[in-house]
């Protein structure tokens, strides 16, 4: 993947973050609600102007939550009933870089056209593509670093120490995995998972596949594109802003070439100093002043 776009004009932003989860919310959330959107999935508003996505069937559904209780901007549960109560979970918080939402959120719409094998598939240890460790290892190949904070709690953390994804062992209360940050899975990013400006969690069961693809887009090298006056859009203090570049002129084509190369020749005398053949001699030429 290029670091960066090809034209200054398609990127939305004047600077570049670095790295991408010292990053935040770009402030909407219409990109990640486009994949789910896109399949036709139902949208409806609330008198607080917060946003519900459901799918046909109504076993998956997404929460967009501005007005919402708590930071938990965004809510998405998966059913295995439509009147029961969730198989899984995820919750992203109000500050989670979009980018990573909209990467969930885009791989839970092509399970969901597989089918419930794929958007209810449980992670079970030792099965290869639902083995939990999967998760984990884009951020290993970028050099995050395997941590035990505590007993039962298996972490990477990021080289600069200020990012996190934690995967706590044993039994864990289901519904507290729902309504609270004690889930199966927390990613985050801040001084520490304690005081972290952005968290993302995940309940027991939420199938490996969709936390990959939240881990490939953290993992990825790539900055992301902010304004800097909007402060709100990144981890001030702690990121790295440099300024996105307008692109520099164009290569030259052959025919520029050939006219840069025209335009180095001598000039041709005018015309009316070109001598001519004449049958006649040339007057002489004046003698000097």
């Amino acid at each position: 993947m290029n670091p960066q776009p090809d034209s200054h004009h398609e990127i939305d932003g004047d600077v570049y973050v670095s790295p991408r989860h010292l990053a935040s919310t770009t402030g909407t959330g219409d990109p990640a609600l486009a994949p789910l959107l896109d399949l036709g999935w139902d949208l409806r508003y609330d008198e607080d102007s917060n946003v519900y996505v459901s799918a046909p069937d109504r076993r998956v559904r997404l929460g967009y939550l501005p007005e919402g209780e708590d930071d938990g901007l965004w809510r998405i549960n998966a059913y295995k009933d439509s009147f029961g109560p969730p198989a899984w979970g995820v919750c992203f918080n109000d500050r989670v870089p979009t980018e990573f939402v909209q990467a969930f959120t885009t791989m839970l719409a092509t399970a969901y056209e597989q089918g419930p094998d794929a958007y209810l598939a449980r992670p079970i240890s030792g099965i290869d593509e639902h083995d939990p460790f999967l998760a984990v290892v884009p951020l290993l190949k970028q050099g995050w670093e395997i941590d035990r904070p505590r007993w039962g709690v298996f972490a990477v953390q990021a080289p600069d120490g200020l990012a996190g994804m934690e995967f706590t062992t044993g039994d864990l209360d289901p519904e507290a995995e729902l309504t609270t940050r004690d889930a199966r899975w927390q990613l985050w990013a801040g001084k520490s998972i304690d005081r972290p400006v952005w968290y993302a969690t995940a309940s027991t069961d939420t199938p490996v596949a969709l936390l990959t693809a939240v881990t490939e887009c953290v993992a990825d090298p790539a900055p992301l594109p902010r304004w800097r006056e909007v402060t709100s859009s990144y981890i001030k203090g702690m990121a790295q802003l440099t300024p996105i570049l307008p692109p520099g002129p164009p290569a030259p084509t052959p025919l520029d070439v050939q006219r840069a190369v025209s335009s180095r020749r001598p000039a041709a005398l005018p015309a009316a100093s070109v001598p001519r053949w004449s049958t006649t001699s040339r007057p002489a030429l004046p003698g000097r002043r």
